[in-house]
Parts: C-alpha cells; sequence; structure tokens
C-alpha cells in the first residue's frame, strides 16, 4: 500500500530547505541548498529540482500526493512570489506553475512566515492555540497571524507583514522601497546595520572593532554573551523597537503567544528578555501580563518545511 506524503519547501532570503513529510508531521527526508547565487528563477529551479529528486526517488514517486512552498511574499491565492524584497529575482514570478512543471506535482504556496505558522500550529509551540502570531528573525523579518484558529491572509493574500510595519518614520531605506520598516532594525540584517553604525559613529571599546566591515549577527551573539557592552546595547535598541511594533500588533489581533524562530531567535533570553519588558510597557492595560513571549520549539527548517507541507494535503 502507497505511502501518503507530501514535500515541504522552504524558500528563504539565504538559504531554501526542503523535505518529505508525512501526515503525522514526520519528516522522512531532507535537505538544504543556497537561494543566492541564481541569476535567473528558471537557473534556481532547475538547480531546485535536481536537489528534490534525489530525495523524491528515494522515498518513490508514487508515494507524494502534491507540494507545498513557502516564499518571501508568497501569495497563497495566485501562486505566485509578488515584488519580493529579499530574493534576487524581481517583480511577480509565477512560482507554482513554474514548480508543478518541474516537478510534475500539484503544488500550493504561500508567504514563509505563513508556512512556520502552520508548522507551529500544527505541530509545534502553537498546537492547540487558537490565536497566535509568529515572527520570523532571518534575514528580514516574516509573521504570520493566526486568528480563531485560522491563518489571515486578507482579500489579496498579503495579510501580516509585520517586517513592513514603520517602526521608525523617515528611518532607514527598505528593500521593498519605503523608509523605516521594522525589518530594517530586527532582522539579521537590521542589527548588523546598527553594529556598523554604531561603531562609525561612537568610540566605544568593543570585541566588534576587530571585526568592523565584516561583522554578522553571530558575531554581535557572541560578544553579548561575552558581556561586551555595545554588543548588548545594540541587542537592547533592536528589543525596543521589535517590543513597541509587536505592542501594536497585539491592539489588533490579541493573541495568546508570540511565537519567534530565526537565526536572530537563537540569541534566547538576550533577545526575547527585553522584548518582553518593551512590549508589556508599551501594552495597553487590557492586554498587559496576558501574552507569551516563547521561543519556537521545532528545529528552524524544520517548523517551514512542516508548515510548506501541510499545505498540500
Amino acid at each position: 500500500m502507497a505511502q501518503t506524503l507530501a514535500l515541504g519547501i522552504d524558500i528563504g532570503g539565504t538559504n531554501t530547505s526542503f523535505g518529505i513529510v508525512d501526515r503525522r508531521g514526520q519528516i522522512i527526508t531532507k535537505g538544504k541548498m543556497s537561494t543566492l547565487g541564481y541569476p535567473t528563477v528558471a537557473e534556481y529551479i532547475a538547480a531546485l529540482k535536481k536537489e528534490v529528486d534525489v530525495l523524491i526517488e528515494a522515498v518513490g514517486r508514487e508515494n507524494i500526493v502534491a507540494a507545498g512552498v513557502g516564499a518571501p511574499n508568497g501569495n497563497y491565492y495566485t501562486g505566485e512570489i509578488v515584488h519580493a524584497a529579499n530574493l534576487e529575482w524581481e517583480g511577480v514570478i509565477p512560482l507554482a506553475r513554474l514548480l508543478k512543471e518541474a516537478l510534475h506535482f500539484e503544488v500550493t504556496i504561500t508567504n514563509d512566515a505563513n508556512a512556520a505558522a502552520l508548522g507551529e500550529m500544527m505541530y509545534g509551540t502553537a498546537k492547540g492555540m487558537k490565536d497566535f502570531i509568529v515572527v520570523t528573525l532571518g534575514t528580514g523579518v516574516g509573521s504570520g497571524f493566526v486568528a480563531n484558529g485560522q491563518l489571515i491572509y486578507g482579500h489579496d493574500g498579503f495579510a501580516g507583514e509585520l517586517g513592513h510595519v514603520i517602526a521608525l518614520r523617515e528611518g532607514r531605506v527598505c528593500g521593498c522601497g519605503r523608509r523605516g520598516c521594522m525589518e530594517r532594525y530586527c532582522s539579521a540584517t537590521g542589527v548588523v546595520i546598527t553594529a556598523e553604525e554604531w561603531l562609525d559613529e561612537r568610540n566605544d571599546p568593543s570585541i566588534l572593532r576587530q571585526h568592523k566591515g565584516k561583522i554578522t549577527a553571530k558575531l554581535i551573539h557572541e560578544a553579548a554573551e561575552q558581556g561586551d557592552a555595545l554588543a548588548l546595547e545594540i541587542f537592547d535598541y533592536t528589543a525596543k523597537i521589535l517590543g513597541q511594533t509587536l505592542a501594536d500588533a497585539v491592539a489588533i489581533t490579541s493573541p495568546q503567544a508570540i511565537i519567534f524562530f530565526g537565526g536572530l531567535a537563537r540569541a534566547g533570553k538576550l533577545l526575547l528578555g527585553p522584548v518582553q519588558k518593551h512590549m508589556e510597557d508599551n501594552l495597553l492595560r487590557i492586554y498587559k501580563n496576558k501574552i507569551a513571549i516563547l521561543p519556537s520549539d521545532l528545529p528552524d527548517a524544520d517548523a517551514a518545511i512542516l508548515g510548506a507541507s501541510a499545505l498540500a494535503w
């Protein structure tokens, strides 16, 4: 008797993860490749097909029912990626159609953070919750909003773009073309920009000075863990912007919890502790001490793969 399996693909700004998943949410096999370095979408899809075909043949093509994809600015209704700021390809990309032609499966697409939210709801920290927000802190800032047990897509499929809420008016120029988006401050990219700017503007002693021009979010995290005052201040500054913006989001959906995953979220209490403080400081009284700030208990790639695969059912 044939198994019932789904292919889940998570397209991130830096890396693409993929896996074959059964109905219980067990990842049978998985892989990873770079999203970067492909001048055209066609070249990227050809490389992705080559990698994914190895997994498909290992489990038997006849056992896979369909594929689901999470991607930046992925539109559930149209199957398109639309003007994604964190991908190398511009414009509107009919990704579901192109992948269906390449892989010969039905393909459903959604925003990458929405896929992560589905993964959390079905298999992770949010299992049993009906109202929560998932925030992904990676190359950019993604988010998925679940209310009354349903993902919020909006009338055109683009609801819930917390990363592009304007956190600081007339702030940094964002890849989306606007200024001051939260993504430019609270993503892994954003904290690096903050570090480089502060090292230029200030004379504070810091471990980070020896890495100037080559700073990464991981280096800032490591410096903060060693007690570096500038690195700790960078985390608090980032947490303040994130916490203030989340306080506004709470006023709209009144979630039970806000769940974080992604590379920057691995800073744990260094970031999430101050986020909770700054959020609470800015909440309306009716929401105070009601919203949990939680790390995902799924590995970063797995949450998005599981959520994307759930689209296939």
